[in-house]
This record gives structure tokens, C-alpha cells and sequence, in this order.
């Protein structure tokens, strides 16, 4: 004997638990007419469709939303490691926010997750000498790179490339150039 189909029952399951919720849309996306519906309420006809050896619906996969789906796994990833490097270069916990949307606590639990030392307080301005190193390696990058100044992302890459050469902190190299935008050294 064989025993019910198993997507039978569990379109039947989506559907009660959606028309217990209210959810009336979501049951006639699904594909149920008024009709259909009516018949779910009725405990004898309910018990008919439950237990239907036979498929009377059908699955079918929706490869964009798969693909995109699937897809979040990397992006995650990639977000994991674009944090990870920014808070290893010397990034401050606002960077981070406004780029991650992440909280100060989160920040703090990365850091930790990562073995990097706690800051108390600002890092130190750049010495003249720095200052002017810097501009030297950031401004032919700038255009090299056909940088638009109002795109922080590419902004934020040049950022972590440069504190990667340098060894200075990423919090204060982008500081740095956001002073350089706003006087229009640039």
C-alpha cells in the first residue's frame, strides 16, 4: 500500500497554517481558487486531499531567487572579510558602522574574534612627514584608479590598500583625506 504524497501534505500544511494567519493571498499565490479553499475547511475533504497517493500539485523552482539566494553565501563571506581587514588595518568602530551597519558591540566582538588589541581613544594625527608620504602615494592612486570622490567605496579601498603600505591606521588615513575633500585640495 502506498502512502500519501508528501508534497500533498505539505501544501496542505502551508496552506491551514497561511488561512490561520490571514494570509489568504499567499494561499491563492500558491494556486487555490475560493473553491479549493472552501474545501480545506471541511475536515472529510481536507482528509481526501491529505491522503492522496497521487501528486495533484506540483513544485517548481525558482532559479533567480536560487541563484540569489545562494548567492548571499558568498556576499556574507565577502562582507566577513572585508570587516575582518578594515579592523586589522586600524579602522575606528564608526568606519565600520557606516560601512556594515554593524553596532559598537559588534565591532567590539570582532575584534575580540580576531585577537586585535583594544583602543582607548583616538589614534594620533599623522606627522607632517606622514601627511605629505601620504598624499605623495594617495593622490596618483586617486587618478589612476578614476576615483569619483563622492563613491566611498572605492574611497574605502584605496583607504586599506594604502594603511596596508604605509602601516598607518585606516581610521586616520581616512580622516586625512576626508580633510583633503573638504578643504578642495583635491
Amino acid at each position: 500500500m502506498t502512502s500519501p504524497h508528501p508534497i500533498n501534505q505539505a501544501v496542505i500544511a502551508q496552506a491551514l497554517h497561511d488561512l490561520r494567519n490571514g494570509q489568504l493571498r499567499r494561499c491563492k499565490s500558491m494556486g487555490f481558487a475560493d473553491e479549493d479553499l472552501a474545501a480545506l475547511k471541511e475536515p472529510a475533504l481536507l482528509s481526501v486531499l491529505l491522503n492522496a497517493r497521487v501528486p495533484w500539485c506540483t513544485v517548481q523552482i525558482n532559479r533567480n531567487v536560487l541563484k540569489r539566494i545562494l548567492k548571499q553565501i558568498d556576499d556574507v563571506a565577502l562582507e566577513i572579510a572585508a570587516v575582518d581587514r578594515m579592523l586589522s588595518l586600524g579602522a575606528s568602530t564608526e568606519m565600520v558602522s557606516q560601512f556594515y551597519g554593524l553596532t559598537h558591540q559588534e565591532v567590539a566582538l570582532r575584534r575580540d574574534v580576531l585577537g586585535l588589541p583594544k583602543h582607548k581613544g583616538r589614534h594620533p594625527v599623522l606627522t607632517e612627514e606622514q601627511d605629505t608620504l601620504l598624499w605623495k602615494r594617495w593622490h596618483p592612486q586617486l587618478k589612476a584608479r578614476n576615483i569619483d570622490l563622492a563613491n566611498e567605496g572605492p574611497m574605502l579601498e584605496l583607504t586599506l590598500d594604502l594603511a596596508e603600505e604605509l602601516s598607518l591606521p585606516a581610521s586616520v588615513i581616512w580622516g586625512t583625506i576626508k580633510q583633503w575633500v573638504a578643504q578642495g585640495l583635491v
